[in-house]
């Protein structure tokens, strides 16, 4: 036997693997899906992804194809034997082709033309040839040099049909269709391979086209090669080197530039048996055949598949099961302590750490069983496996969110409780308060920030409680803020209850000539020492100046408030201080001492002094005089010229008892009036 260099090559790998050659089509067109499995499992096909190349061989019955792929492949396809007859392949047949790489598959036809079917069975064969259109990347078509320009013995009527059904299933697929001569003539190669292509351009040219395609060149649908081979019988050793040169192009031939560089549609290698089943189902059923629906459909099929088998075993993981059974607790403990602030607000002891822990495992265990998804479906149509891997992902992500919301509401609650601890503790310290609720935020926002980056997760959405959390500061600032100016504003309101009430009194009580000037020296002595303190007291808080003025503004209200309810409450004791203060002065003599009664003394007089003190009580009790411009003298004088018969003072109407008089005057009358009305 003659061997090339190349052949002495590889001849020690042709030992070691086998073609492993296999029918699994019959002739009467049963399709054996477990022949061509176990094909698949033994020639290692399932292993190779895309990388693997697909040839099929079609040609008139008894013209040596299968004499030819067993000396181009080395396979052991059964050949003609001139001393047993004239042997016809039936059927379909599949091998592996021995020594070339990548991993090449040849599938070798029955012949055409063949007198067993007779001449009008020609279904097998158009079938046949659709088969081999749809699987493979390179077609063989043996003729002999002889019946070029025959129209039956050229297969002119057998590619028709395929050109016909090559447009009906166009699409981003070229396919190789390599004529191979066999038995070269003294003809030129050249002038054969002239011939040839005119007559293959002229089918193209003749066929009915669709509208999309009537302007299609042939080139963009087929990638037509001529090869020329001399007889096999007659010059045996240059038939041999012939082949061992053609063989070489199909090394790489999925490479740019390689016989099948520019395919597009590839079935991944694992699902080749699947694809190869569906089609012929469609070609037997006389179904148009659309490959890239088909692509579509064999990848939405395993990629579903895929996804199921990803999706049991991520939810059969220990650390997941250990997860949900973490939640599921979880919500049984807060749905039994309903009341547990505790439980509300997900402080369970522990809880944290361990809902962390088993979240990144599983976590963890997810994007694995993605990647693991996007290994076993790469060779897949990419919108297909996309699809499906964001299905998956989506399905994967119901499950595990639960617990990652969970663990930023836990995030969320233990920061928050720790941020209004550590506020709480700056202002029992001291800290102002405006400070403390600064440096307080700046901390555990950032400290909420740090922890939040470490578990967010990009693809979710979580950014719903980083806007709580963020609120939940602010609101909590505010109450405490409004808790604080409340409880400064109560504070100082006591003060100047304790410092105003007892002391207004006195001085209402008293038998001084100059209350209301008193009270107001007091009155403005105190009130201006609370809103120098309160001032200082709300730089703390970094207030607005209006705001600042307004609680100041409240706190004088309340003051002037408290002097006008101590004023009112006197004054509902008037009749009794008057009768009192008579009493005092009428039984008393200047210099204190009880009155001992002398023929001498004025009783009128006395009694007048007595009666004149007495409404001195009820002019100081009769309106409120701590606007410095109110003049109270003229109601003692009123009240002296008006019930003590002195005589009138042309300047007092009338009517000057009358409180309303008293009002357009500007006074504010506490309870005194009422006793100058009832008189």
């Amino acid at each position: 036997m003659y061997f090339t260099h190349v052949e002495h090559l590889m001849g020690w790998r042709d030992h070691e693997i086998k073609c492993y050659s296999t029918q699994f089509i019959d002739e009467h067109g049963a399709f054996s899906a477990d022949k061509l499995d176990n094909f698949i499992k033994q020639g290692e096909l399932g292993e190779c992804g895309r990388s693997y190349a697909v040839v099929a061989i079609m040609g008139p019955q008894s013209s040596g194809k299968s004499t030819l792929l067993n000396h181009l492949f080395h396979t052991n396809f059964r050949e003609m034997d001139a001393d047993d007859g004239r042997h016809t392949t039936r059927g379909i047949w599949i091998a592996r082709c021995v020594g070339i790489e990548p991993h090449t598959i040849v599938i070798d036809l029955e012949g055409t033309d063949g007198s067993e079917r007779g001449e009008d069975d020609t279904a097998f064969e158009k079938q046949s040839a659709l088969f081999s259109l749809a699987m493979s990347d390179i077609v063989l078509i043996n003729i002999w040099c002889h019946d070029i320009g025959r129209e039956h013995a050229s297969n002119k009527p057998l590619l028709r049909t395929v050109f016909m059904a090559m447009l009906r299933i166009f699409g981003p697929r070229k396919t190789t269709l390599m004529f191979v001569i066999r038995d070269k003539t003294k003809t030129s190669d050249e002038k054969l391979e002239s011939n040839l292509k005119k007559d293959i351009q002229r089918i193209w040219d003749c066929i009915p086209k669709p509208e999309a395609h009537k302007h299609t060149p042939l080139s963009d649908v087929f990638n037509i090669q001529v090869v020329v081979l001399v007889s096999y019988e007659e010059k045996e050793e240059q038939f041999r080197q012939q082949v061992v040169s053609l063989r070489e192009k199909f090394f790489q031939s999925i490479a740019p530039g390689g016989l099948a560089g520019d395919r597009q549609v590839v079935v991944p290698a694992s699902d080749f048996s699947f694809s190869a089943q569906h089609i012929w189902e469609v070609i037997k059923a006389n179904k148009d055949l659309d490959l890239p629906a088909h692509k579509v459909m064999v990848a939405t099929i395993r990629c579903q598949e895929i996804a199921k088998e990803t999706y049991s075993s991520f939810v059969a993981n220990e650390d997941w099961l250990e997860l949900e059974d973490a939640i599921q607790s979880h919500r049984v403990q807060g749905f039994a302590n309903e009341d547990s602030e505790a439980v509300q607000s997900h402080l369970v002891p522990g809880y944290g750490d361990t809902l962390i822990s088993l979240l990144y495992k599983c976590l963890s265990w997810l994007y694995k069983c993605l990647s693991s998804y996007d290994d076993a479906t790469f060779h897949y149509e990419t919108s297909v496996r996309l699809e499906e891997r964001n299905q998956l992902e989506q399905k994967l992500v119901q499950l595990v969110q639960p617990a990652y919301q969970l663990l930023l509401e836990h995030l969320r609650s233990v920061t928050l409780k720790n941020f209004k601890t550590a506020l709480n503790h700056a202002l029992n310290t001291g800290q102002g308060f405006a400070m403390a609720a600064r440096d307080c935020t700046k901390k555990f926002t950032r400290l909420f920030d740090e922890q939040y980056a470490f578990i967010k997760q990009a693809s979710w959405d979580s950014a719903n409680i980083r806007v709580r959390f963020s609120h939940d500061i602010g609101s909590h600032v505010t109450d405490v803020r409004i808790a604080k100016l409340s409880e400064l504003t109560t504070q100082y309101k006591v003060k100047l209850k304790e410092a105003l009430y007892g002391r207004v009194g006195a001085f209402l009580k008293g038998d001084r000539g100059d209350v209301w000037p008193a009270i107001r020296e007091y009155y403005n002595c105190e009130t201006q020492k609370v809103a120098s303190d309160v001032s200082f007291a709300l730089s703390s808080f970094e207030m607005d100046e209006d705001d600042k003025a307004d609680m100041i503004s409240e706190l004088m209200n309340y003051a002037s408030g408290q002097v006008e309810l101590k004023t009112k409450e006197v004054a509902r004791e008037v009749l009794y201080i008057m009768k009192d203060r008579f009493t005092s002065i009428f039984n008393h003599d200047n210099d204190l001492r009880p009155r001992s009664w002398t023929v001498e003394d004025d009783i009128q007089a006395i009694t007048r002094t007595a009666q004149t003190f007495s409404l001195k009580v009820l002019s100081v009790l009769a309106a409120i005089g701590l606007d410095e411009d109110t003049d109270t003298s003229i109601i003692y004088d009123t009240l002296v010229h008006t019930l003590l018969d002195e005589p009138r003072n042309t300047t007092i109407p009338n009517d000057s008892l009358a409180s309303s008089s008293w009002e357009q005057k500007g006074w504010f009358y506490g309870g005194g009036g009422e006793v100058l009305e009832e008189g």
